[in-house]
């Protein structure tokens, strides 16, 4: 069964083919005969009841420096695709949300992966809250005399920014670090939404487990473990990727939240781990399946393809 495919991703001369999970489905699914569509954000559009994009179609091949071929610009209904890949990175902000939106007028008329409307009410450090006997203590806030209470219940703690990615902003405060107080005004300038502070997970130096979950059920995981000087495992900050296997309460994780988002139509999904406490929940543009496969795991790409191709059915 051929499918009509678009997808809606970053500009594709940036990125990284060796480590990117959006090509790997592409690959994917070319092999398996679908005809495949790409376009940025910025080409999305509305008139009247019509969703439309400025697409191309492509062509992959896993050949680095070589590995696209686009055809030309075509103005097109979206509606006419049987899939449609939601797989721009963050920032999730209102850009993004935006797009979600739009994209909700052809879902599920056009199944589009991840469901638009989860993806806008469900932010990976906010959907992850839906689960507080899962996750280390954990508070969402811009008030200083809150951050403060935690801090002096917690002592040693991680602040981040709620809408932040790929590990950006990410800092440690002990309970004696003076820094403290030039942070919270950084924080309280940069950033207008509230921020995240959870308790410090020294075992963050063994690694930080992203575990995939595809239509609610585990599919692979990689552990992230990071450099020697740095506290944040991203790949992108330097984490190198290493073979793992779940534990017990990893395996209890995914299914305790498997069937919420199977509800919620989020399809394919990265879990982050540490120390057996759940800390996102990554619904955007989740990576690690080329990691994965490259360690010997699952080939995530094909699963994800069986499920879309039976929903189609």
């Amino acid at each position: 069964m051929a499918l009509n495919v678009a997808v809606q991703m970053d500009p594709i001369e940036r990125i990284n083919i060796r480590g990117d999970s959006t090509f790997a489905l592409m690959l994917e699914a070319q092999a398996r005969g679908h005809r495949l569509a790409y376009y940025t954000p910025d080409r999305l559009a509305q008139l009247g009841h019509e969703v439309f994009a400025t697409v191309r179609s492509v062509e992959v091949r896993d050949r680095p420096g070589d590995y696209f071929s686009l055809g030309d610009p075509v103005r097109t209904d979206l509606s006419i695709f049987d899939v449609v890949l939601l797989r721009q990175d963050p920032p999730f902000d209102l850009s993004y949300i935006t797009t979600t939106h739009l994209l909700e007028r052809i879902h599920p008329k056009t199944l589009v992966v991840n469901d638009p409307a989860s993806v806008r009410n469900a932010p990976e450090k906010i959907l992850v809250t839906l689960f507080p006997e899962l996750m280390p203590p954990t508070l969402i806030t811009r008030d200083l005399d809150e951050i403060k209470s935690f801090r002096a219940q917690h002592h040693d703690i991680v602040m981040k920014p709620l809408y932040g990615h790929g590990g950006g902003a990410v800092f440690r405060l002990t309970s004696d670090d003076l820094n403290f107080g030039s942070l919270y005004d950084m924080f309280a300038v940069t950033f207008r939404e509230p921020w995240v502070i959870q308790k410090f997970l020294p075992e963050v130096k063994k690694g930080d487990k992203r575990i995939i979950l595809v239509d609610g059920e585990f599919a692979g995981a990689v552990n992230r473990v990071p450099a020697a000087d740095d506290l944040r495992s991203n790949m992108v900050r330097g984490g190198a990727a290493a073979a793992t296997e779940l534990t017990a309460q990893e395996r209890a994780i995914c299914e305790r939240i498997g069937p919420t988002l199977r509800e919620r139509g989020l399809l394919f999904v990265g879990i982050d781990v540490i120390d057996d406490l759940l800390t996102e929940i990554n619904v955007t543009s989740p990576t690690g399946i080329r990691a994965i496969k490259n360690l010997g795991g699952a080939d995530i790409a094909a699963l994800i393809w069986d499920k879309i191709e039976a929903k189609r059915r």
